[in-house]
């Protein structure tokens, strides 16, 4: 490879603040890699943008040589042999930046450059099925006419399509990913099949059709060399989203089926972008520039940043890279994050990504506790445990092990080195699991009371008693704080430890009421702003069964193979069911944008559980579109909405203006801008309602003046001339008018717009949020959009 100096006149014209790294979570993850994003990318048939060095050398006032890798390795790097690798990563298809290794002060001075949008730390961001999809489908009740619609040119068969998926890899010899039956890889493909000492081309097939990774810009690791998954958790999404279909799958016996994806015709690519540790942000920008090039269709991103360090949208390398594959034609869902139920956790929220919240499915993984007289206590765990129902073993509070000069939270709680082992050992153990200050996992808890020579452990904890965590060998379980009361009134009426005895019982799955609402992201936690209701919507997301990693021992109970299939939860799971909803939906109907598969789904969901009652949380109330958007997803409905509501870039640049971003930057964004566009004078957060959205959210609502709203839907149904008409569901003392009551189609495809006005019955203030829904019919089709009056 040759050196070539690059020099050049820089032309370009837009001035943006830097973005100050203060959050000290952020400069603990820091790798001293910024991220300069220029906006939509000015480049010529693909060329690297000249003014990325000529802009690094005016800050840094050093020359630098350029190598030009192959196309499997991936992206253009600059070397100056004194400082070492500066400017680390480029980005020139779809969007134009780059990522460099520089000073705070040159960063800020970068930011300060004509044609720079924002500059900011590479972030490091978190990663956050057999029955699921049968779940889902007898979740549907609206049945789907056998041909597709002749006027949306879907008529490309389902594995044209291709799912993008942004993890930690894949494990490409799993049986969810056999190309067996699959035809030749579409024409319009452009990815790679990235080699490395673990992978070969022929890891990839017809199923499995591209596989990408991106070297740590901080790390020299071999995992981050190499497609191959290392974790498990890639592998899993994958497989939920777009698995082949696997009979007879299980986790050791639990949960057995047949395992498959919610689109199996769909194709595959991998973007490797996280690893044990985390997932950087340029690998991030990286890998979205890749897939805009390389014709995906759908991509799916199971992680995101801490709801602690929620970034600017400028400086959210989520954001900024789903806006460019939108405006390219791409759908982009993404996980809602784990961060509930604490108010406004809720990642991903930008109104171009299509954000999953975790529910439940009709099954439970119950790991039993019995007391004296056979006494069953209901724990929820995947444990393959080795005791057995005839022995009998002591039961101890954990406070009652106190060790001498430990605390008394910790010892509650069961934390490492706050416990006597003479009073631990041989014991099951009661263990708190709350608190607020609790800083120990349940994992480093159930090491340290099996260090100390435990039998088993019961943990306390309200939240996690909704989710089946897997402890292996271990004897554990978790139960709620009304078990424990009586459990600890069990151990109190004993009068000596040959009593306190029983036993924890291996793993059996029970069906239950579902969809459930889970901690995840409930209670408010997933209620982003009060402009655009967020999450949009829910799926399964809790006791997924996947594909995994093949290599996983600590994963295998002892004696047995590492497992094919592993059971997890968390949105990262749910996040895949739609990507492979959506990834059907634009099999089907080809031309349709993201904004109009986004608005199938969320218009078609459902708000009733398998017992057709209202959809609840797991602590039993009442869930509301803040714990599930627009509802739980289905499987079929979003195939023919009847109308969508379509979002256009425009829309999404006034959000922009609406939510304070300069003009210059704005104008930066958008590959194509109306010459005459600009920001509203008197641009503010209260007009975010009015863009285009499936759903309404009024923020500041005490119904005196009213509110009006207006939206538009287009129909995509087929049927030529058809009239809609509308119902409201309003909740108490709020007086919801939609006009015209009637919308009237006289061909597919037509736009037609309606108003809503919001306004109070009382004369009081509202003191609660209030939900409701507007729903369009035509008898066949039912077209549903929730909306959120927040007091706040």
């Amino acid at each position: 490879m040759k050196g070539n100096q690059l020099f050049f006149l820089f032309c370009s014209f837009f001035i943006v603040s830097f973005l100050d790294e203060t959050r000290a979570a952020q400069a603990g993850n820091s790798n001293g890699v910024y991220i300069v994003y220029m906006g939509a990318a000015a480049s010529t048939n693909g060329l690297l943008r000249d003014d990325h060095v000529d802009l690094m050398n005016s800050v840094l006032r050093r020359k630098f040589l350029m190598i030009y890798l192959t196309p499997l390795q991936g992206a253009a790097w600059y070397y100056d042999s004194t400082k070492g690798n500066a400017l680390v990563r480029t980005y020139r298809h779809g969007f134009s930046g780059f990522a460099a290794r520089v000073s705070e002060e040159e960063a800020r001075s970068i930011a300060q450059k004509p044609g720079v949008v924002s500059v900011f730390p590479d972030p490091l961001l978190q990663l956050h099925t057999t029955r699921s999809w049968d779940f889902l489908k007898y979740q549907t009740s609206l049945e789907v006419d056998s041909k597709p619609n002749s006027d949306s040119e879907s008529s490309s068969p389902g594995s044209d399509t291709i799912i993008g998926i942004l993890d930690t890899g894949i494990w490409p010899e799993s049986e969810s990913f056999n190309d067996e039956g699959m035809g030749e890889i579409p024409s319009r493909w452009k990815g790679l099949c990235m080699k490395a000492d673990d992978f070969s081309s022929s890891n990839c097939n017809r199923k499995l059709i591209g596989a990408r990774f991106y070297n740590n810009t901080d790390s020299s690791t071999p995992e981050w060399y190499t497609p191959r998954d290392m974790v498990g958790h890639g592998t899993h999404v994958a497989s939920t989203a777009a698995g082949s279909t696997v009979a007879t799958a299980s986790f050791y016996g639990l949960a057995t089926g047949t395992a498959k994806g919610g689109f199996p015709g769909s194709r595959i690519a991998i973007y490797k972008v996280c690893s044990t540790n985390g997932c950087r942000g340029s690998a991030i920008l990286a890998a979205f520039e890749d897939a805009i090039t390389d014709g995906v269709d759908v991509l799916s991103l199971s992680l995101g940043s801490p709801s602690i360090l929620r970034p600017n949208l400028m400086s959210d390398p989520i954001a900024i890279g789903a806006f460019h594959a939108v405006e390219s034609g791409i759908t982009v869902v993404c996980s809602a994050g784990n961060d509930g139920p604490s108010s406004t956790t809720v990642v991903n929220t930008a109104p171009w990504i299509l954000t999953v919240a975790a529910s439940t499915i009709d099954r439970d993984f119950q790991s039993n506790l019995v007391l004296g007289g056979n006494k069953v206590i209901k724990g929820e765990g995947i444990n393959f445990s080795p005791l057995q129902k005839s022995p009998v073993y002591p039961l101890i509070n954990a406070e009652a092990a106190k060790k001498s000069g430990a605390n008394e939270v910790g010892v509650r709680n069961c934390d490492p080195g706050s416990m006597d082992k003479d009073l631990i050992k041989g014991k099951i153990v009661i263990c708190n699991h709350d608190d607020g200050a609790d800083d120990y996992s349940l994992n480093r808890k159930i090491d340290g009371v099996k260090g100390l020579g435990g039998t088993g452990i019961a943990f306390i904890d309200d939240q996690s008693r909704a989710v089946a965590y897997t402890y292996g060998a271990f004897p554990a379980t978790v139960i709620t704080t009304k078990d424990a009361e009586e459990i600890l009134s069990y151990i109190n009426s004993t009068r000596g430890p040959t009593y306190d005895t029983r036993n924890i019982l291996k793993a059996r799955i029970l069906d239950l009421r579902s969809p459930m609402l889970v901690f995840y992201c409930r209670a408010h936690a997933c209620l982003a702003n009060m402009v655009v209701l967020q999450p949009d919507i829910s799926a399964p997301g809790v006791d997924i069964l996947a594909a995994w990693i093949g290599n996983d021992t600590s994963a295998a109970p002892q004696g047995k193979e590492p497992p094919l299939f592993n059971v997890i939860s968390g949105t990262s799971m749910a996040c895949p069911h739609v990507s492979g909803i959506a990834a059907t939906v634009k099999s089907r109907n080809f031309a349709w944008s993201p904004s109009a598969i986004r608005s199938a789904i969320m218009t078609t969901a459902t708000q009733t559980n398998n017992l057709k009652a209202p959809i609840t949380t797991d602590s039993g109330s009442i869930a509301t579109p803040y714990d599930y958007g627009a509802g739980e997803v289905t499987t079929s409905g979003p195939l023919q909405p009847g109308l969508v509501y379509e979002t256009s870039t425009l829309d999404y640049l006034n959000y922009l203006c609406y939510s304070g971003h300069d003009i210059s930057a704005i104008e930066a964004i958008a590959k194509t801008i109306p010459s005459d566009f600009a920001c509203p004078n008197d641009s503010n957060a209260d007009y975010i309602s009015n863009i285009n959205y499936p759903s309404i959210a009024i923020s500041k609502f005490n119904g005196k003046p009213s509110k009006n709203v207006s939206r538009t839907v287009t129909n995509v149904a087929g049927d030529g001339e058809t009239v809609y008409s509308v119902s409201v569901d309003a909740p108490s003392g709020v007086n919801v008018e939609v006009v015209p009551d009637e919308l009237r189609f006289t061909k597919n495809n037509e736009k037609l717009s309606y108003q809503v006005t919001f306004s109070s019955l009382s004369v009081s203030p509202m003191k609660e949020d209030a939900f409701g829904s507007i729903t369009w019919t035509n008898g066949k089709y039912r077209v549903r959009s929730p909306f959120v009056l927040s007091v706040r």
